[in-house]
C-alpha cells in the first residue's frame, strides 16, 4: 500500500508540473496533495519494512481491493486541496470513476477547471488502465478470478513457473506497449489539429477506455474534424482488444492474432453493430439533433457511419466518450445500446464489462447443452481457441455472469429506492458496474452524475469498484469465511 501511494504521489508531481507550466493558480494545492500522499506512503513503507515479503492468495485479494480504495482516497486530495471539487463525496466519486476507468463525472463545467487538475483527472484514467492490464494478465489468473485463468498461458512472460519473473516481465512488456500507444495517439491527434494539452489528455482517456474529456461536449466538440474522431476510434478499438494480442502483432505473429477466437468475435460484434446502427441512423434518425451543434462535414452517410461506429466502440469498449446523444436516435437503438452495456471488450484489455471471452464460452456451453440433451453419453467439451476448457473455468464464468446480473439488479433497486426513475436507475447501475460512463434517462450522455444524492454517489462508486475488479475480488472480502478460515 505504501509503494502504491508513493507511485501515486509521483504521478501527482507530473500534474504539479503541468499546473506550473500553465500558471493555472493551483500549483500550491497540487503540491500539497502530492507531498501528503508521498509522506503517508513513505511512512507505511517504513513502518512495515521488517515484515515478510511472502504473498499468499488471501493477501492478494486484500492488496488488490484495498489498493484501489487507497489510491482513490489519496487521489481525491488534488480536487479537495485545490478546491476544484471541494466536497469530498464528489471528489471521491470523480477519483474512483477515474481509476476504475468509468468516466462518469459530477462536473458541470469541465472547461473552467484548472489545467493541472484536468491533467490529474485524465492521469487517474491512465494509471487505472495500466493497473487493470497487469491485474488481468498477471494477478487475477493466479487468484482464479472470473475465468481469467485462460490467459495465464497467454502472458508474454518467460515460461518459468516462478511467479516474480513472470509478472515482472509481463508488466514491463505491457507497460511498453501501453506507453507507445499513448505517445502515438498523442502525436496523431496533434497532427490532426488538437493542441498538446487536449491531445495527451484524450490519449490518456482513450487507451485506458476511461472517457474523461477536457471539453464539456466531450468528443462532440470536434464533430467538425472527423479525422480526430477516426483517430480516437482506432485507439478505442486497440484499447478494447487484449493487449497480449498487440504484443503478438508487434512480434510479427499476426496470424496468431487473426486466429484468436475472442479477437475475431470482438471485431465481428463491432462491425455488425455498426452496420445495424448506421442504417437505422441514416434512414430513421437525425444525427444533427444529437451531435451538439456541429454540422455534418462529409455528408449524411459518412456522418451516420462515423457516429454509429464511434458510439458502438465507446460503449463496447466502455470508454464513454460522446460524439452524439445516442439516446435521442430511436427507441430501438436506445435498447440496442443498452444491450451492448453488458458486452464489454476483450479480457486483458483496459475495457470493463462482462468481456467477449466470457460471452463466447457461455454461448458455446449453452449450445453444447442442446447436444448433451440428445446425446447424454457423449463427451462434448467446450472449446476456446481450439483447446478444451476445464469445466471448472466454465462454472466459474457462469457464476461470474450470475453474480454480475445480480449485482446489476441490486444496484438498480438501490438507485430506484433513492428516488430515481426506472430508466435512470437501470442505466446508472449498468453504466457504473460496467465502467461505461454515460447512461440513460437523467444520466444520458449529455448529462452527468451530479444529480445523484450523496449515498447514490457512494453506491455507484462501489459498483464501479466491484465491476472493475471482476466482482469476486472485492465481494469475497465481504464474506465472513474469508476472515475466519486461516
Amino acid at each position: 500500500m505504501g509503494l502504491l501511494l508513493i507511485c501515486n504521489g509521483g504521478f501527482m508531481l507530473l500534474s504539479v508540473l503541468i499546473s506550473f507550466i500553465y500558471k493555472d493558480g493551483v500549483t500550491l494545492g497540487m503540491s500539497a496533495a502530492a507531498l501528503v500522499t508521498l509522506l503517508i506512503g513513505t511512512l507505511l513503507m517504513f513502518t512495515t519494512r521488517g515484515h515478510r515479503k511472502e504473498l499468499k492468495v488471501r493477501e492478494g485479494y486484500i492488496i488488490v481491493s484495498f489498493g484501489w480504495i487507497f489510491m482513490a482516497l489519496s487521489g481525491s486530495l488534488p480536487y479537495v486541496m485545490t478546491k476544484a471539487i471541494p466536497d469530498f463525496t464528489n471528489a471521491f466519486f470523480e477519483t474512483m470513476s477515474g481509476y476504475t476507468t468509468t468516466g462518469a463525472s459530477i462536473l458541470n463545467d469541465i472547461e473552467s477547471i484548472p489545467k493541472g487538475v484536468l491533467f490529474w483527472r485524465s492521469l487517474t484514467h491512465w494509471i487505472g488502465g495500466m493497473g487493470i492490464i497487469v491485474l488481468a494478465i498477471a494477478i487475477l489468473p493466479l487468484l482464479g478470478i472470473g475465468g481469467m485463468q485462460l490467459f495465464a498461458a497467454e502472458s508474454p512472460g518467460p515460461s518459468a513457473d516462478k511467479l516474480k519473473p513472470r509478472i515482472t516481465d509481463t508488466a514491463k512488456r505491457l507497460w511498453l506497449i501501453y506507453v507507445s500507444y499513448t505517445a502515438a495517439e498523442t502525436l496523431l491527434l496533434m497532427l490532426a489539429g488538437m493542441d498538446f494539452f487536449d491531445a495527451i489528455n484524450h490519449a490518456f482517456s482513450t487507451l485506458s477506455t476511461g472517457g474523461f474529456s477536457t471539453k464539456n461536449a466531450s468528443m462532440a466538440y470536434w464533430n467538425d474534424n472527423p479525422m480526430i474522431q477516426y483517430i480516437i476510434i482506432l485507439f478505442m478499438f486497440l484499447a478494447g482488444s487484449n493487449f497480449v494480442m498487440s504484443y503478438f502483432a508487434f512480434k510479427g505473429r499476426v496470424q496468431r492474432v487473426l486466429q484468436d477466437d475472442e479477437f475475431k468475435w470482438y471485431f465481428y460484434f463491432v462491425a455488425a453493430f455498426t452496420i445495424i446502427s448506421s442504417l437505422i441512423v441514416y434512414f430513421q434518425a437525425d444525427v444533427s439533433l444529437s451531435s451538439i451543434d456541429h454540422p455534418m462535414i462529409w455528408g449524411e452517410g459518412e456522418s451516420a457511419f462515423r457516429h454509429s461506429l464511434f458510439q458502438v466502440l465507446t460503449v463496447i469498449t466502455t470508454t464513454g466518450f460522446v460524439s452524439a446523444d445516442f439516446t435521442m436516435w430511436t427507441p430501438f437503438l436506445t435498447i440496442f445500446y443498452f444491450g451492448m452495456f453488458f458486452l464489454g471488450g476483450c479480457a486483458g484489455s483496459t475495457a470493463g464489462g462482462v468481456k467477449v471471452m466470457r460471452h463466447i464460452i457461455m454461448i458455446r456451453n449453452g449450445l453444447i447443452e442442446f447436444k448433451r440433451t440428445l446425446h447424454p453419453n457423449a463427451i462434448l467439451p467446450v472449446r476456446f481457441n481450439k483447446k478444451s476448457i476445464n469445466s471448472g473455468i466454465v462454472f466459474n464464468i457462469q457464476g461470474f455472469f450470475i453474480l454480475y446480473m445480480l449485482s446489476f439488479i441490486i444496484g438498480a433497486v438501490v438507485l430506484a429506492a433513492l428516488g430515481l426513475d426506472f430508466e435512470t436507475a437501470i442505466g446508472g447501475a449498468a453504466s457504473s458496474l460496467g465502467n461505461i460512463g454515460p447512461a440513460f434517462g437523467a444520466l444520458s450522455p449529455v448529462n452527468n452524475f451530479d444529480l445523484l444524492p450523496d449515498f447514490g454517489k457512494w453506491w455507484c462508486s462501489f459498483l464501479m469498484l466491484i465491476g472493475r475488479l471482476e466482482l469476486f475480488t472485492v465481494l469475497i472480502i465481504l464474506t465472513p469465511f474469508f476472515w475466519r478460515n486461516r
